[in-house]
Formats: structure tokens, C-alpha cells, sequence
């Protein structure tokens, strides 16, 4: 029986170190009757010699244009803006699903070359739930920014570049320091408290010393009534984490932030679901992305009013490279396993019927039918 190929290409956005593909998963894979060809990286947090010390074959760095068509690709994060066709199958998170600024244009590239993308935010098992999510390191990560963005602002400051930390208990530590030692009195609010993503904000919070009143948990119960929600507006640290599928009405305006004047509390916003460019967003009091060397993007809150920031960064989880990227890795695994059978395979030929359905959408968008 022949070997499956594999190939980890390496990540060009700035500052992300995390893989899709770690060593522990790699030997795994090999183990398993895979071949994995790994693209040489230094900026990803794992080195190529473990890749190497496993068995997987090092190749040169972004050189997966040039591999053989029949090798899927994958990777984590998009791939640089091009118009070049792409004629692979590519197993990314490529934020086009949702008609995010630039979707067509992403999915006439597969189009034009005859490729597959099977996105991975979209990878699901019988009972819809994703097989794999970054969404509890990127709650995680993304509280903490929250809390030394807090920091950072009660001493008159913008919080500066952010760089990923050894550990979770380096971060922690961090965190805990720049807040004078632990986060008691700081009052948070998390959306989206019951998921993944939530869960990994409250214990952030909890683990840096919210008391456990200050840490004020929603979900769908609580959003129920439809927003904008003032009680928003009453804690330090807001934490948006839903996973928005629909619209929605806003969680928070800018003419509320204006409204309240010099009567609110609310510090920073941190948008981890981060649907920045999506004509749904339910927070539109920024339009940008942030990035780890510009951590935060100021709300026009009105003349003189307490400055209001909000953090917006696409891959919080990059913070934790190591372990995010092995929780993650790891819950992949069983359907990579199930790759070579994906014309069978539920949770393939789920992704492949969405794809020909975005694809569809967006050749009628972009005028190629």
C-alpha cells in the first residue's frame, strides 16, 4: 500500500509561530504510513531538527508551490494575497467562509487551479462540533493581552509589543506582575463564557487573581434579550469570544461608549472572534486588525472622556506557540488519519460538499461562471 504525503508549509504572517503540524503528530502521522515533508522555518517555535530527529523529510522554506500537485498542503493561517491559481489541495484556516473582506477573490484562486481547501475551522465530527480549535489558548492569550492592556492604560501608556511566552506559567506570571502583582479588583466580563474560547478567558482571569465576582460570565442565555448591553460598560475588561454564525444585534455601539462620558468604566475591549471585516461584527467601534507590535487601536470615545481601547489580533493563541500548537495537533490527529479515505471519510466529505458550495458563491461573485 502506497504512503500518504503530507506537506507542513511554513507560516509567512508576522508573528505567528504556532504549527498545524508538530513533531509529536508528525512521528504519529509517519508511524501511520504517512510521508511528511516539512518546510524548513525558523520562525516557527518548533525546530527543524525535531522535525528531522522523527523522520520527516526537510524541505525548502515556502517552496510547496513548486511540490507535486497530488501532496495536500498544510498550514494554519492564509496564504499571502495572490492571484496565482492554486492547483493543490490546502488544509488551512482561510477565513473566506464567512464573506470576510477579499473571500471571493480567495476562492477564485482555487477556482483558476483546479485545488481544494478543506478549511479547518469547518473540520466537523457527527455532532457538528469541530474537531480541532485554537479557541481555548486564544481566550487564554487573549484575556491576558486584555489585562496588560488594562495595565498599560492605567499608567498612561498604550500597550507596546506583545512577544510569545515560554509557557503558560510564564505568562501568567507576567500578567500578574504588570498589574502590581494579581489582578484582585479588576472587574471582567466574558461573552461567550461556556465555549472554548470563554473557558480559556475565565482561567486566565481566575489564574492571575480575579476575584471570582469580578469575573462576570455570559453566554446565549444571557444575550438572549438582543443588545446593546450596558452592563458592558460597567466592568474593566470586556472579552468578546462567540463564534458568530448569523447576525446578530451589536453588543456594544460607539454612541453608547460616547453616551456614557466620563461615567464609564470599561478600559479595553478584546475581540478574539475577531470579526473585524465582517458586516455582521457586533462590536463596530473599531474597523482594523491589531498585531503583536501594535497591540491595540483607540475608540474615538469623545472629548474627554477616559481613553477606551480595543485589542484585535487574529492569532491570539501564537502567544502560547508550543502548547497551543500541541492541544491543537493533537486534536486533529484522528482525521488526518482518515485523509488517505477522504473521499469516504464523514468528516472530509463534509468540508469538500461546504467548499463546492463557497466556491460556487463566489465564481457567480467574481463573474467566472
Amino acid at each position: 500500500m502506497s504512503r500518504q504525503p503530507l506537506w507542513l508549509r511554513c507560516e509567512t504572517k508576522e508573528f505567528e509561530h504556532r504549527a498545524a503540524l508538530t513533531p509529536t503528530t508528525s512521528k504519529k502521522l509517519i508511524d501511520a504510513g504517512f510521508d511528511i515533508y516539512v518546510e524548513r522555518d525558523e520562525q516557527r517555535i518548533f525546530d527543524d531538527a525535531e522535525y528531522e530527529a522523527v523522520g520527516c523529510k526537510l524541505v525548502a522554506n515556502n517552496s510547496w508551490p513548486s511540490a507535486p500537485t497530488e501532496i495536500p498542503i498544510i498550514g494554519l493561517k492564509e496564504l499571502p494575497d495572490s492571484d496565482a491559481p492554486l492547483p493543490h489541495t490546502h488544509i488551512q484556516f482561510a477565513h473566506c467562509y464567512k464573506r470576510q473582506a477579499g473571500w471571493s477573490s480567495v476562492l477564485a484562486r482555487f477556482h483558476k487551479g483546479k485545488g481544494t481547501l478543506y478549511d479547518l475551522e469547518f473540520l466537523t465530527d457527527d455532532s457538528g462540533r469541530r474537531v480541532a480549535a485554537f479557541g481555548f489558548h486564544a481566550g487564554f492569550a487573549g484575556a491576558a493581552a486584555g489585562a496588560l492592556a488594562y495595565a498599560a492604560q492605567k499608567n498612561g501608556n498604550a500597550l507596546g509589543l506583545l512577544e510569545p511566552y515560554a509557557n503558560e506559567t510564564a505568562m501568567v506570571e507576567a500578567v500578574k506582575q504588570a498589574l502590581g502583582g494579581s489582578g484582585k479588583g479588576v472587574k471582567a466580563l466574558v461573552i461567550g463564557a461556556l465555549g472554548r474560547c470563554g473557558r480559556g478567558a475565565v482561567d486566565l482571569f481566575r489564574k492571575i487573581g480575579l476575584n471570582e465576582d469580578d469575573i462576570v460570565k455570559w453566554d446565549m442565555a444571557e444575550t438572549a434579550k438582543g443588545g446593546p448591553f450596558q452592563e458592558i460598560l460597567d466592568v474593566d475588561i470586556f472579552v468578546n469570544c462567540i463564534y458568530l454564525s448569523s447576525p446578530i444585534p451589536h453588543f456594544l455601539t460607539q454612541e453608547q461608549v460616547q453616551a456614557a462620558g466620563k461615567s464609564r468604566q470599561l478600559s479595553v475591549v478584546v475581540d478574539v472572534s475577531c470579526d473585524t471585516t465582517n458586516p455582521h461584527n457586533p462590536i463596530p467601534i473599531y474597523n482594523i486588525n491589531t498585531t503583536f507590535s501594535k497591540p491595540t487601536v483607540p475608540v474615538d470615545a469623545g472629548p474627554e472622556n477616559p481613553p477606551l481601547s480595543v485589542i484585535s489580533i487574529d492569532h491570539l493563541p501564537t502567544l502560547l506557540p508550543r502548547e497551543a500548537s500541541e492541544q491543537f495537533s493533537l486534536d486533529l490527529l484522528p482525521s488526518l488519519l482518515e485523509l488517505p479515505n477522504r473521499k469516504a471519510a464523514r468528516v472530509w466529505v463534509s468540508a469538500e460538499k461546504l467548499y463546492q458550495g463557497k466556491l460556487a458563491e463566489a465564481v457567480k461573485a467574481e463573474g467566472l461562471a
